[in-house]
């Protein structure tokens, strides 16, 4: 019974109070009733706060974008994550591709040029796929993660107490509002008092009424003091905690940082992978050149001699190397052997061949029936196919 009496008074007192932060805020909007403004300090650091709060939001979500493009697996991944389970592992794209690109190679036949190349470039796009995967792994973690937190944890915890402040300001308010109506009304009853009425019972009504309103402005007195101190209280917790809004920008900044290291090693890495491909690719028969045309390389006539092998190739980041039929008809025909210097390095992809090291030296000479793409490589006991579109010939 006396718990049920406690619950009954608590939330009467609870549902008063809720009214009169109501009634306080409602005549505040329509500027009948004065507001309690904050220090200049606090009000900076309610801004900067909520300033940090909208653009990690933005600066968060984009990044996810970024990272995942797919609106639907985004969404994937927040019912996982929200149920606390782990997402299924899930193929990107360049993996996806490069499966499509070995299979197809594997179809065509590994031994045939277009096959081969097939199988080269959808190895390499898996590759890409697997660095594409630990950028996402590694900015979730040491990026989107902190971001995270803090919209889910520091600012709800700042939120809160700003609300907590809205609510002791509101109190405070009331309490001056009441203070401010409870003096007004023992002034008017003390002029009413001092005039000279007949009856003495008129009067003593007075005197009661009198004592009922200073009694009453008592109370309200402490009542403001109280209100006043719990405000200024809420207002010193609220303050060290936007304080710590200068930590949180420094923290971010290093999560920015492992953020930007993330995808210097990821694109690092992509490039890497596609100048090997095109090193690879420049080993097989190059019978069209790989422009926007898509013309073939007609075959000249002209015997001219060259010292350089491949000195009509393509940029290197125009795809495949191409040598001119002259450099190739004057190398195959040339007798005996030949020094030439290496272009660029060479793994080699069997035991017929020869890997290469850039600028090195090594001796070369032509093989009867021998693809008209290779020539015979020496360095010291070692021997072995080598692509003539690494090499440079030495006079």
């Amino acid at each position: 019974m006396n718990i049920m009496d406690f619950n009954v008074k608590k939330l009467a007192a609870d549902a008063g109070t809720f009214l009169s932060r109501a009634v306080q805020f409602t005549e505040e909007k329509l500027g009948q009733a004065e507001k309690t403004e904050l220090d200049a300090h606090l009000e900076n650091l309610l801004s900067k706060a909520e300033c940090t709060k909208i653009w990690t939001e933005k600066i968060m979500k984009q990044t996810e974008v970024l990272l995942q493009p797919n609106p639907n697996a985004r969404i994937e991944e927040f019912v996982y994550e929200k149920l606390d389970r782990k997402a299924p592992s899930r193929i990107n794209n360049p993996e996806l591709l490069g499966q499509y690109m070995i299979d197809a190679g594997t179809e065509f036949g590994p031994g045939t040029a277009y096959g081969n190349a097939l199988i080269k470039c959808g190895e390499t796009q898996k590759r890409i796929g697997t660095a594409d995967r630990e950028l996402i792994q590694t900015s979730a973690l040491n990026f989107l993660t902190p971001l995270r937190n803090f919209i889910e944890g520091d600012y709800k915890t700042i939120a809160k107490e700003r609300k907590l402040l809205q609510n002791k300001r509101l109190d405070l308010d009331a309490a001056k509002t009441r203070l401010k109506k409870a003096k007004a009304a023992e002034t008017r009853a003390s002029q009413l008092n001092a005039t000279r009425l007949e009856g003495d019972n008129i009067m003593v009504n007075f005197s009661h009424m009198l004592s009922f309103l200073h009694v009453k402005w008592l109370k309200s007195e402490q009542e403001l003091r109280i209100t006043q101190s719990e405000f200024d209280r809420q207002a010193e917790i609220t303050r060290l905690l936007l304080e710590g809004i200068s930590s949180t920008h420094a923290h971010h900044l290093r999560c920015l940082n492992d953020f930007v290291e993330a995808q210097m090693t990821y694109y690092a890495q992509c490039y890497q992978y596609m100048l090997d491909l095109q090193k690879q690719l420049g080993s097989f028969p190059s019978n069209y050149h790989c422009n926007n045309n898509q013309t073939s390389v007609a075959p000249t006539s002209s015997a001219a001699s060259s010292n350089v092998i491949g000195s009509s190739a393509l940029t290197p980041t125009s795809g495949l190397v191409i040598t001119s039929s002259s450099n190739l008809i004057d190398l195959k025909e040339c007798s005996g052997s030949r020094k030439a210097r290496v272009l660029y390095d060479y793994d080699a992809a069997n035991s017929s061949e020869l890997s290469l090291l850039a600028d090195e030296v090594i001796t070369v000479f032509s093989v009867i029936g021998m693809d008209s793409d290779w020539l015979m490589g020496e360095r010291g006991n070692q021997k072995g196919r080598v692509p003539i579109t690494y090499l440079e010939l030495l006079n």
